[in-house]
């Protein structure tokens, strides 16, 4: 049976029975409620001096007040937890993976706990208000964001093999060695990023364009992947960008068989969006690529690698890939 809330009626029948200093009991029994809501409702809405009465239009007030303030906000008063979110917002932990290393970290405890939608409130308040927590998350937003559907019509790269070709054990994620590629774009002409991404472990690999010719794309993309094993290396795919002509270099020099998704269909690389989204944190839209160094590129990849994730039960790419490289993961 659902609870239902006090009336003003009932208040104000509390309200005499005190005066009459009848038992907890006795007032629930009166009212058909349990003499535990009788002692929450004094406790909660009761006066603030012990000496004073019980007074039910006050009490009526403050139980609406209470009712109108959401439920999240209250935990805001919990310091340790408070502390905990903030500070592993700083370390760019995000808010589902925080949500659920409190549950680890703090098992007995039912005040650490947070939903991951109440920590993108908390956030998405902070940043109201002024704050800099918005910062934190993967994609710098002060507020949710709302969806854009994709354009129409683009040229596609002659020769391409399309993803409706690939084998369906790749979609089901069922072995190590497929993967999925992309460019992250900087300022104009400053240069761009390309990452690929492993979709069972999320694994990431990355190099620096110095310009997107699909010569200077093919020769990093095969470097890259010159440090995974040949038995890692199985089908690659891509985006539908001209960068990506010389595919058939690309499969000649790394092994792997190369396919491409759908024009305007990025969830069909969603792997590597989601991935490219995160990459956005250390290198944000419009920003010169040119200042950017291998060092900080492989800073940068190296943090992801090791960032847990949920969909790898909060293990890291790092560990999963690690695994299947050493042959401990059937493939």
């Amino acid at each position: 049976m659902s609870y239902v809330q006090l009336t003003s009626e009932e208040r104000y029948v509390i309200y005499h029975l005190v005066l009459y200093r009848l038992s907890l009991r006795e007032i629930g029994r009166r009212l058909g409620r349990s003499h535990t809501t009788i002692g929450r409702e004094l406790k909660r809405n009761g006066p603030a001096i012990s000496s004073w009465v019980y007074w039910h239009q006050h009490a009526h007030a403050q139980a609406l007040k209470r009712r109108k303030q959401p439920r999240h906000y209250r935990r805001r008063d919990y310091a340790p937890l408070v502390r905990y979110v903030e500070r592993s917002l700083h370390a760019e932990w995000s808010p589902d993976v925080i949500a659920a290393k409190l549950k680890l970290d703090y098992p007995s405890d039912s005040k650490m706990r947070l939903s991951t939608e109440t920590i993108y409130r908390w956030v998405y308040r902070d940043a109201a208000r002024g704050g800099r927590l918005f910062n934190c998350l993967c994609r710098h937003h002060k507020k949710r964001r709302k969806q854009h559907r994709y354009g129409t019509g683009r040229g596609l790269i002659p020769g391409r093999v399309s993803i409706h070709l690939r084998p369906e054990l790749v979609a089901a994620r069922e072995r190590f060695g497929d993967w999925e590629g992309d460019t992250v774009e900087g300022a104009k002409g400053s240069g761009n990023i390309t990452t690929h991404v492993e979709r069972k472990s999320r694994y990431l690999i990355a190099g620096k364009l110095l310009n997107k010719t699909a010569a200077v794309t093919a020769r990093v993309v095969t470097t890259a992947f010159k440090r995974v094993p040949k038995t890692l290396r199985h089908t690659l795919t891509l985006d539908n960008g001209k960068e990506f002509a010389r595919f058939k270099d690309i499969e000649k020099d790394t092994g792997l068989t190369v396919y491409f998704a759908d024009a305007y269909s990025a969830w069909q690389r969603g792997t590597n969006e989601n991935t490219n989204g995160l990459l956005r944190k250390y290198f944000p839209k419009g920003m010169d690529f040119r200042t950017i160094t291998e060092e900080t590129l492989v800073l940068a990849v190296k943090k992801l690698n090791h960032r847990p994730r949920k969909c790898l039960g909060y293990r890291t790419p790092h560990e999963v890939f690690q695994e299947a490289k050493r042959g401990a993961v059937a493939m």
